[in-house]
């Protein structure tokens, strides 16, 4: 079995089962019933992370523990006004806010304002002259990597012009803003092309882009910004593939070519290669199929390279599936001020899900500190790092006494067999 903790809440999870119910029992218990947008990450090398295939066993990608894996938006929806609850949009602000921080979605200085202005009003409200009458109020907030007073300024401004909209509006808004962004749920993977210049091929759900960094020098300061030099849209890609290190795209031929064309990059090695192969695959098949493709049945002849399909429902199928239940209830925070108490409210990356496993099957560990653990996590509603701390403390304890129980187990077992 394996004790999930999510939100300062306890979730129940066979150690045998696969990501999907996984990824199901983390979406139940933050209550998401458009989960189809979402994955989680783990880090499978110093300083890359890859999302967890919901198809196989959670044990194989995983070892040591405990076991850390990051909750967030694998599918950012081409148009957030078409999700059907104010929930799932709310989690889309949190991830695209993150991806706003740690500078993967690039910003003007009026935008930073606007999208600001917007996370302000889904959590104070309207502007209140007395309340807020300078920008002290917004100290909490986190609006861009680097921000400054007079970014404060031009938020509090905004700010005043939002008067009667309600978080959902407000939220709404901020979203359709940020989907304008030139790298709106775009997922980057460094590469070489074919000159061996570095690049950037991202995956999106249009299509595959290439992006290439420049800068400009204006003799006083210099300004590095990311040129989008190409764009494959789906429909134009007749196939996808990766050998080695090497990622290749088969194009159709334009209107005045006569023959197909194949353009390949080169990754840094062949897990890269197939990382960004699966990444296209999955984003081809959710945002263009209508229904995944069927696994094709293994021959006489084995075949050779990966079998990998997604399985999952498309973005077609999700938008068809209609929820009938009322408006779910929960608390915003996408000020940032409550770091250490809400799961996706944290410093990128998203919200963190920590994972013990108890190998035994059972629960023999010492029922007092869970229960200890329990009760404190429910007698401080937003802990403070203190607090956090003996939480983090109870958590190794009782981890300690898992790994304890079960080497115990081992031994009585080996000398049964003996």
């Amino acid at each position: 079995m394996f004790l999930l903790i999510v939100d300062f809440n306890f979730v129940i999870f066979q150690r045998s089962g696969c990501g999907e119910g996984f990824l199901y029992s983390v979406c139940e218990q933050m209550n998401l019933l458009e989960k189809d947008y979402f994955g989680l990450t783990y880090e499978d090398h110093p300083n890359s992370r890859t999302w967890l295939d919901l198809e196989k066993r959670v044990t194989k990608f995983v070892k040591n523990e405990p076991w850390k894996f990051n909750f967030g938006v694998k599918f950012y929806p081409p148009d957030p006004a078409q999700l059907q609850e104010d929930i799932t949009r709310y989690q889309l602000c949190l991830q695209i806010r993150n991806d706003i921080l740690m500078g993967k979605l690039p910003c003007s200085f009026v935008t930073h304002a606007l999208l600001g202005s917007y996370l302000v009003q889904s959590e104070v409200g309207d502007f209140d002259p007395e309340e807020h009458g300078n920008r002290a109020y917004l100290k909490e907030f986190r609006f861009a990597p680097n921000q400054g007073p007079e970014l404060e300024e031009k938020v509090m401004e905004l700010h005043k012009t939002h008067k009667g909209q309600t978080p959902a509006e407000a939220e709404l808004h901020y979203v359709e803003n940020a989907k304008k962004l030139a790298m709106y749920g775009v997922d980057l993977h460094p590469a070489k092309d074919s000159e061996g210049v570095d690049i950037m091929l991202g995956v999106c759900s249009s299509g595959l882009l290439v992006y290439r960094d420049r800068q400009y020098n204006n003799y006083c300061f210099i300004i590095f910004y990311r040129l989008r030099i190409n764009r494959f849209a789906w429909p134009k890609i007749l196939k996808i593939s990766y050998k080695r290190h090497n990622f290749y795209v088969k194009i159709r031929p334009g209107e005045f070519e006569q023959y197909e064309s194949t353009i390949g990059f080169k990754l840094a090695n062949h897990r890269a290669a197939k990382k960004l192969w699966k990444a296209c695959v999955e984003h081809h098949t959710f945002f263009r199929l209508m229904t995944p493709e069927p696994l094709q049945k293994t021959g006489l002849f084995p075949r050779f390279g990966s079998k990998f399909r997604y399985s999952g429902r498309t973005h077609y199928e999700t938008k068809k599936s209609l929820i009938e239940r009322p408006a779910p209830q929960f608390e915003r925070s996408l000020s940032g001020r409550r770091l250490t108490s809400r799961s996706m409210d944290g410093e990128p990356p998203p919200s963190s899900v920590l994972l013990a496993s108890d190998a035994g099957g059972g629960y023999s560990m010492d029922n007092l500190l869970l229960v200890e653990c329990t009760l404190l996590m429910k007698s401080m509603r937003y802990p403070n790092d203190t607090q956090c701390l003996i939480l983090q403390i109870i958590f190794l304890k009782w981890t300690a006494l898992m790994r304890n129980n079960w080497k115990k187990k081992e031994r009585q077992l080996k000398r049964r067999q003996k």
